[in-house]
């Protein structure tokens, strides 16, 4: 919706005198056209099939109240964000329950006309600032994607062809030129790493990310884990270990759970000099399992911790690395009906713990 464009309301009021009203004031105003509903059922229906720009909305109506619509279309993903101006005649309607039902906005009626246009000229606006700034949100990540996809088949060309050189393929180098060139190699698959996690957050948080749901025994899972990152442990002298009291079994995308904890157990030998990294599979709740990341590293501030799964939230320790990963982890598990909480102090090591819904009340037994 641009200035010049038209602007499409939908009054929903039991009294059929008050649409009447209503349509009148607002049919006057250029770019307006006005559409009218009954009842809450009704409402929804028309949001449903064509979301209107902003909304006028009566509270008390039979059957669902102007609190029930608010709440049912802010809890609906699948709808734009709609600006709601609240309408009552009653004293003891609550602003408070309005405002947390999803409303924006708040007018008792009888209502001064002058009023009612500026609220809802205002309820325009906010419809027009939402909607640019979405719009500038999606093309900033179209072209992310873009850059990023496009970066990915030089960077492996190039990789390729630098392999050929360190074989000899083309003639014998050198100790320093291979130094050189294996260092060139290192710098090119971490930024294609980088790359390709870019990516798979842009398709998460673009809803274009698809699971393969299946069978997964996180027991499993985590000796994989295990399997392929104890060199990077053993380099640092680190003890690296899973522990399960039971092998729990979900139902999830096995290639995603698996960047999922490789991510959080990459970080946890990362961050951590002397000690160990565990493992630790263990009920939650009652349905649930949790897949505890623990470490004897450097720990994260109270500070660092209310950010650290946000976009390109790198942290202030010099190995910090893209601030992408954490954030594509979160995403990973909510799509799985879980979540990842930490528990951290400096000095003391940190806890990453994934929680999870298990596949069902049998699945502790399943080997």
């Amino acid at each position: 919706m641009n200035n010049s464009s038209t602007v499409n309301i939908l009054a929903v009021d039991d009294a059929a005198d008050n649409l009447f009203l209503l349509e009148s004031l607002l049919s006057e105003v250029e770019n307006y056209t006005v559409q009218l509903a009954e009842n809450g059922e009704e409402a929804l229906t028309v949001i449903k099939k064509s979301p209107p720009d902003v909304i006028l909305l009566d509270i008390m109506m039979p059957g669902l109240s102007g609190y029930d619509v608010a709440k049912r279309v802010r809890e609906d993903p699948r709808l734009p964000y709609i600006p709601i101006l609240l309408l009552t005649a009653h004293e003891q309607s609550s602003l408070v329950k309005g405002l947390d039902a999803g409303a924006d906005d708040f007018l008792r009626k009888p209502f001064d006309v002058d009023e009612l246009l500026a609220r809802v000229r205002s309820m325009v606006r906010l419809k027009r600032s939402i909607d640019a700034h979405r719009y500038m949100v999606q093309q900033r990540d179209d072209f992310v994607a873009r850059l990023t996809h496009d970066l990915r088949t030089p960077l492996v060309a190039a990789n390729r062809v630098l392999d050929l050189c360190l074989q000899g393929t083309f003639g014998n180098i050198d100790d320093e030129a291979q130094t050189a060139l294996t260092n060139i190699v290192t710098n090119n698959t971490n930024l294609l790493k980088m790359a390709n996690t870019l990516l798979e957050v842009y398709r998460h948080d673009a809803g274009q990310k698809s699971l393969a749901v299946a069978t997964v025994s996180l027991q499993s899972l985590g000796n994989q884990v295990v399997t392929e990152l104890a060199p990077l442990a053993e380099e640092k002298g680190l003890k690296l270990t899973l522990e399960a009291d039971k092998s729990y079994v979900i139902r999830g995308d096995q290639l995603e759970l698996r960047r999922l904890v490789t991510n959080l157990v990459g970080n946890a030998i990362k961050f951590t000099d002397a000690g160990y990294v565990t493992l630790q599979l263990h009920s939650k709740t009652e349905g649930t399992v949790s897949l505890d990341v623990k470490d004897t590293g450097a720990g994260i501030s109270a500070e660092e911790q209310r950010q650290i799964f946000e976009w390109f939230r790198q942290g202030d320790h010099m190995r910090s690395g893209s601030g992408l990963g954490l954030h594509l982890s979160q995403r990973i598990a909510q799509l799985h009906n879980g979540t990842i909480t930490l528990e951290s102090a400096p000095g003391q090591g940190s806890t990453f713990s994934l929680t999870l819904p298990l596949l069902n009340n049998d699945a502790e037994k399943q080997p």
